[in-house]
């Protein structure tokens, strides 16, 4: 097999191609021979070594990766309901940069026939995150009105789908005008374009009463102004600091550093009075959720395979450019998602 390894943090030179025998699995488990390896902006921030889950419940050397899409190569013993051959996504906490992945049978799923393997391993991440953040912590009532950060990226284009499904109008904010009409695909009611208007006179201009949810990963940015934007009652929900992190591979950690200072601190007591809440989420600290996590994956799989829910776009690298690949995603031009080819 062949994996990518990080020995330890660094740039992009880090992600080592090695290979090795291939795994086996041992009770309860199964060996995914993978077609496609999902890659996230989190993988980046795990090379740079500030990735806290990485760091907390796994250490250095690492090899990255959530997700993947395959075909089940062997299966071990006490396993029922999988055969050789089958067609399976399968989620990992790390180890996903690889062409064979070695995981409990409770960590695999059926792929749906409507997506292919690229789509298939690009979407539990995302579309698990998103779930997370609008079924278990928002709560959606039809009729509300969002803001969505990053709408053309992964989670952004799962959230304006979710929202969609739940009768919600959702307002995507992107940065490029080339996302655009990919934000209004994924069920945007309206769509900001950061790089022709000024955020927040559009957002009010289009949210005169506030916002009812508004779900941000860009960090010091726009935390303060997305919280001062929520109606009463609203929730702010961040799962990111992207704006805190390079776009070069190299960090700068004075700026690191100013940006953690900057950060809003939120009042509980102007929270009270106002009604507004902060929520987060991160789907790697949720393994104690994991008969939640399945309950979702198996909800979304469900709304994959009649098209109530879409794929995203896909842009496709080989495993061996993982570097590439990374620097493509931190660049910020990329709408939809990224996979690595074995």
């Amino acid at each position: 097999m062949k994996r990518i390894i990080i020995r330890r943090p660094g740039r992009h030179a880090r992600l080592e191609l090695i290979e090795e025998p291939d795994p086996r699995p041992g009770p309860g488990e199964l060996v995914v021979a993978c077609r496609a390896c999902g890659l996230n902006y989190a993988d980046s921030i795990i090379r740079l070594g500030l990735y806290a889950s990485a760091k907390r419940l796994h250490g250095y050397p690492i090899t990255p990766g959530f997700e993947v899409a395959g075909t089940v190569a062997a299966v071990g013993r006490d396993v029922d309901g999988w055969r050789v051959g089958d067609d399976v996504i399968g989620l990992s906490l790390f180890n996903g940069y690889a062409s064979h992945l070695r995981l409990p049978a409770e960590g695999v799923f059926a792929k749906p026939h409507a997506v292919d393997f690229e789509q298939a391993a690009t979407l539990p991440t995302v579309f698990l995150t998103a779930w997370w953040m609008v079924h278990r912590q928002v709560h959606p009532a039809a009729g509300e009105t969002w803001l969505v950060h990053s709408a053309a990226g992964g989670v952004g284009s799962a959230l304006l789908q979710l929202a969609r499904l739940a009768g919600v109008r959702a307002i995507g904010v992107v940065g490029a005008s080339h996302k655009v009409v990919h934000a209004f695909s994924m069920g945007a009611d309206a769509v900001i374009d950061k790089s022709k208007a000024s955020l927040w006179p559009e957002a009010s201009r289009l949210a005169p009463d506030g916002f009812d949810a508004v779900f941000d990963a860009n960090g010091v940015a726009t935390l303060g102004q997305s919280y001062a934007h929520l109606a009463p009652t609203g929730r702010l929900v961040v799962y990111g600091f992207a704006s805190m992190l390079p776009r070069n591979g190299r960090l700068n950690w004075l700026k690191l550093a100013r940006d953690w200072l900057r950060t809003p601190r939120f009042n509980p007591m102007d929270m009270t009075q106002s009604n507004r809440s902060v929520l987060a989420a991160n789907l790697s600290f949720l393994q104690s959720h994991a008969p939640a996590m399945r309950e979702g994956m198996q909800w979304l799989l469900e709304r994959f395979e009649d098209g109530r829910l879409l794929p995203l776009p896909v842009e496709s690298w080989p495993l061996e450019k993982a570097g590439d690949a990374q620097r493509r995603i931190e660049s910020g031009q990329t709408t939809g998602k990224l996979a690595l080819i074995p």
